[in-house]
């Protein structure tokens, strides 16, 4: 690709020149023909500009190659550096082209952290004698069983090789975090391995609020994990077109610090179910009280517990948890920190929404209060968080605080549509690629350019309202104090109603379109009532879902106490003869179709031998009564005697 009129050093400076331009439009072609999975019009303008750079390169190509003999206008050195000119541009242009798709594609890259920190500690109780990891011995150590936890088993694991905590103390594994600490705090454990931010696994668990302060670390270990070698859930889904129906979980992370790029699952704080189908650009939303009375997927057994309880075991157990309770597969997680959402909303603007009355709480340091006022509101990013975070003012408490995260998630999709400048939408990237997490891949996140450009395009988008149809659902339940067999204590549980939950999964199979949509033929209404949305899984149902729980049997007589165990269809043992019930072998409140066996009440009076001192003073007694006797036996006798002597004085004198 040389004129063999030019010198030596021009043929290889243009050689050069060719070779730079053929890899910089190959590079170019290779990063722009990625951005084909945005779909929409992009397409159109990649195989416009991939034709572009082809077409160049090849005019500049056959300018190079031309012998070129005469020159009739030009001088020779000026047709040089046209071509020098028009190299040089080209290879500028390929380069921009490629380092901008670069971006696009690396900005989407951001929000799949490819690797995740996890860390481990051991801890122990604060009065326990132990300065260091070296004062541990004849310890009886508490690990997770589950071989793939990270922080729970497979960093303690390497712990134990590196400090040789096996030669001198015994390690017992548990199903649960929960279960390992009641024990340590019951001196059954002397140290326990645990997620090093292991607080938050804790709060919601009435007596362990404090738990940092009444426990030490000893030693911690952390180390970065590829997510797409420790979780399945990372591959599970990257063959998936998002332009077909799918199902997404957000997971809210209440955390003080910035960023996903450690492990925060433990501080799991809020769970929206969210079904969408692109094709109608319906979707169905469901807050997820975290107090629900579930099966734990990744426990042993399955046995219920709060919902919440499955975050500390890492988002597959969440997702298995509530893939099995509500029959749908889950496609997609997305993991939002509060904190980051703060900075969301302010890169948005601010966002519009009724709040539903006053609310106050903790500012997202934690360091000051923030309040807000009833009514139509304009919040920003801490106004935002105290509508999402607030559940203890509110009168149905935590369902009370899904409908609102609802209402902030809406205001902020309809915020989107108002972005106009650049810098705002790098502004609103940036904010989301620290603080978000997910296991969409880079070409399905750029998919999702197509559903907005369908957003946008919708004849229902004038109406801000309408920009995506989302129809709430609701779980409908009922509080029940339930015994906690691994916290070993009596705990609030919202056990949900079987009727609200089955017309929850047929919601969202229907939107999915795994199911036939039911057509409404019959519609009445009264002009002078407000027409009031109906909210799948609100109700009414005639029954409930309540468990029978063992009642409290202490102060009951024995006769009360079997009646009350025949109601409740239980059988029971005594040990005692009489009195009232002192003790119960089970725990009050325990469910009872988990029980195995009878339960043992102890009564107060119990059938004893008598006890010695007694003995003794019956023993004083019997013998004082035969001395008794003696004594009116030998009086009786002195009485006759005497009679005897008196009648033979008679009959003498008589004689």
């Amino acid at each position: 690709m040389e004129n063999k009129n030019m010198k030596p050093r021009g043929k290889i400076l243009l050689r050069l020149l060719s070779f730079i331009a053929l890899i910089a439009g190959a590079f170019a072609i290779f990063k722009v023909w990625k951005l084909r999975s945005m779909g929409g019009q992009i397409p159109k303008y990649i195989y416009l500009a991939i034709f572009l750079i082809v077409v160049f390169y090849l005019i500049i190509a056959f300018c190079v190659c031309k012998k070129i003999k005469k020159q009739k206008k030009l001088e020779k050195n000026i047709k040089k550096k046209a071509l020098y000119t028009a190299l040089v541009i080209y290879i500028l242009a390929c380069g921009s082209a490629f380092f901008v798709t670069r971006f696009v594609y690396n900005y989407a890259g951001s929000f799949n952290k490819e690797y995740i920190e996890y860390s481990s500690s051991l801890i122990t109780l604060k009065e326990k004698n132990c300065k260091n990891v070296k004062d541990v011995n004849d310890y009886t150590i508490g690990i997770l069983s589950n071989k793939d936890s990270e922080d729970g088993y497979i960093i303690p694991q390497k712990m134990i090789k590196k400090y040789k905590l096996e030669d001198e103390n015994e390690i017992k594994e548990y199903d649960s975090y929960q279960e390992m600490m009641s024990e340590l705090l019951s001196n059954k454990l002397d140290a326990i391995f645990i997620p090093t931010d292991y607080a938050p696994i804790f709060n919601g668990i009435e007596g362990y609020e404090n738990i940092t302060e009444r426990t030490k670390i000893i030693v911690k270990k952390s180390q970065k994990f590829k997510k797409s070698s420790t979780s399945k859930r990372e591959v599970s889904s990257r063959g998936k077109s998002v332009k077909n129906p799918f199902t997404i979980l957000l997971l809210g992370v209440d955390s003080n610090q910035e960023g996903l790029d450690k492990n925060t699952v433990a501080n799991g704080d809020s769970l929206i179910l969210i079904t969408f189908n692109p094709k109608t650009l319906n979707a169905t939303m469901l807050s997820i009280p975290r107090d629900s009375y579930v099966p734990i997927a990744c426990w042993s057994g399955k046995p219920e517990n709060k919902i919440t309880h499955a975050a500390a075991y890492g988002t597959d157990c969440m997702m298995s948890t509530i893939e099995n309770y509500f029959d749908v597969k889950i496609d997609y997680y997305a993991k939002i920190n509060f904190k980051g959402m703060v900075q969301l909303v302010n890169a948005l603007g601010g966002i519009d929404v009724d709040v539903p009355k006053d609310l106050c709480t903790d500012d997202s340091n934690r360091s000051g209060e923030v309040c807000i006022k009833a009514g139509h509101q304009h919040l920003d990013g801490e106004g935002a968080l105290v509508l999402s975070r607030n559940r203890k003012q509110l009168a149905n408490g935590d369902l009370g605080r899904g409908e609102n995260q609802q209402i902030v998630i809406k205001a902020m999709i309809d915020k989107i549509k108002s972005i106009k400048s650049a810098s705002q939408f790098l502004k609103v990237l940036d904010t989301i690629s620290n603080n978000f997490d997910s296991n969409f891949t880079n070409d399905q996140i750029l998919s999702f350019y197509s559903i907005a450009e369908d957003l946008m395009n919708n004849d229902l988008a004038t109406n801000k309202t309408d920009l995506v149809n989302i129809q709430q659902l609701y779980l409908l339940g009922s509080g029940q104090m339930i015994y906690d067999e691994r916290a070993r204590m009596v705990l609030w549980d919202y056990i949900p109603n079987e009727s609200s939950r089955k017309d929850i999964i047929k919601a969202m199979k229907t939107n999915l379109g795994l199911v036939d949509h039911d057509v409404v033929k019959s519609f009445s209404f009264s002009i002078d009532e407000e027409y009031e949305k109906t909210v799948i899984g609100k109700g009414p149902y005639n029954s409930g879902s309540n468990y029978k729980l063992v009642p409290d049997f202490t102060g009951k007589t024995k006769e009360q106490a079997q009646s009350l165990a025949n109601q409740y269809g239980i059988r029971v043992t005594f040990d005692g003869a009489s009195g009232t019930v002192v003790s119960q072998s089970v725990p009050t409140n325990k469910r009872t179709d988990k029980l195995s066996g009878a339960i043992t009440l102890t009564l107060s009076r119990k059938t004893e031998e008598p006890k010695k001192e007694e003995t003794k003073k019956e023993e004083k007694k019997e013998e004082k009564t035969e001395e008794k006797e003696k004594e009116k036996e030998e009086d009786k006798d002195k009485d006759k005697d005497k009679e005897e002597n008196q009648t033979g004085n008679q009959g003498g004198n008589t004689e």
